[in-house]
């Protein structure tokens, strides 16, 4: 079973995450934060990994602490439901349209994280989230995944779509990069013998 649970619990957030890889992109997701909160449905729906995540966070001061958070404690079930990652394919890529937008991401389960995020957003804000909290979250999760994420915004003139197009291509490239690859079901997807 590739699933895993993470509890995380701060002076700024409570976190609770239940991962499963081999789901069908439901989504049960509660942060207080409605565009974030949609962002993430996205990202189960197209990865199609189960994602139940219950947060709150002190949305008084800002969303920031809540988002980041999330993302680490993403990161952190992910990592943990891969396990050794044997027989995965490893890496996952996909360019996505939405409507005015494109963005193309690639990605490796390495254990090696590194975030190159290029979205370039044209407002502050969409609704009343930090569109800057994009990049954070993805920071966190590729960071506590063990994920070399590259994030790239082709073209694109509507904030919302820019997001949503990042998030949806990143789920697309994550469900490829976690598949289990049936002609290698039982390697080691690296020369070196681990990740």
């Amino acid at each position: 079973m590739r699933e895993a649970r993470i509890a995380r619990k701060t002076a700024e957030t409570q976190i609770s995450v239940r991962i499963d890889l081999d789901g069908t992109g439901k989504a049960r997701i509660s942060t207080g934060v409605g565009f974030f909160d949609h962002m993430l449905d996205q990202l189960a729906r197209h990865s199609l990994i189960d994602i139940t995540l219950e947060a709150t966070g002190d949305l008084h001061v800002d969303d920031h602490h809540t988002v980041e958070d999330c993302g680490i404690a993403l990161g952190q079930a992910l990592a943990r439901a891969l396990g050794d990652k044997r027989g995965i394919r490893r890496y996952g890529h996909f360019a996505l349209a939405m409507d005015d937008a494109q963005v193309s991401c690639a990605l490796d389960l390495s254990a090696r994280p590194w975030l190159i995020c290029n979205l370039d957003f044209p407002t502050p804000k969409i609704g009343s989230f930090d569109t800057e909290l994009v990049r954070e979250f993805f920071q966190a999760f590729a960071t506590h995944g063990g994920i070399t994420l590259h994030i790239d915004r082709q073209h694109g003139f509507n904030s919302h779509h820019i997001a949503e197009a990042a998030f949806k291509a990143v789920a697309r490239a994550l469900r490829m990069a976690v598949e289990v690859d049936a002609r290698a079901a039982d390697i080691m997807p690296s020369t070196k013998g681990t990740l």
